[in-house]
């Protein structure tokens, strides 16, 4: 009818998705599979706290020990379940995260990690330093429309 406002386009799942994405924290030096060391359990903690009213409903991790214990203060304050991904998969769990839409935390290393972010469609930036650096923290938002946006945080 003349003078009614037009109809606004409706989106299954108008929220934007919103996905954090850290390489595990600082873990000690030695066995193949080793723990994190004081300061990656520092590091945990702080991104616990970072997150904690962040909105997340899911947390994923590689099935290490460093990146299972950089995920947990953050899952017990939430009181959510780690979901393990296959590294070697990365193109399933992006599938995954882009339907389920929602607000997650993903847990890698640095190669896996930059890698997923671009698989989101985000902008990966330049390689994460292997011996130092364990402090980048990707968002990625993807909008209704499939716009992808990136954001680069350091914590």
């Amino acid at each position: 009818m003349a003078g009614e406002p037009a109809a606004q386009p409706t989106f299954e799942n108008p929220e934007p998705a919103l996905i954090f994405l850290v390489r595990h924290a600082e873990k000690e030096i030695g066995p193949e599979d080793p723990a994190l060391s004081e300061a990656g359990r520092e590091r945990a903690a702080v991104l616990a706290r970072l997150l904690q009213d962040a909105g997340i409903d899911s947390i994923y991790s590689t099935d290490f020990k460093r990146t299972r214990d950089t995920a947990a203060p953050l899952a017990i304050r939430l009181g959510l379940e780690v979901a393990i991904y296959d590294p070697a998969k990365l193109g399933d769990l992006a599938a995954s995260i882009k339907q389920r839409r929602g607000r997650c935390l993903v847990v890698g290393h640095s190669n896996t990690t930059p890698e997923l972010v671009g698989l989101l469609g985000g902008q990966p930036g330049a390689a994460i330093d292997e011996e130092s650096e364990y402090d980048r923290l990707f968002v990625v938002t993807i909008g209704p429309d499939g716009t992808v946006a990136t954001v680069l945080l350091r914590y």
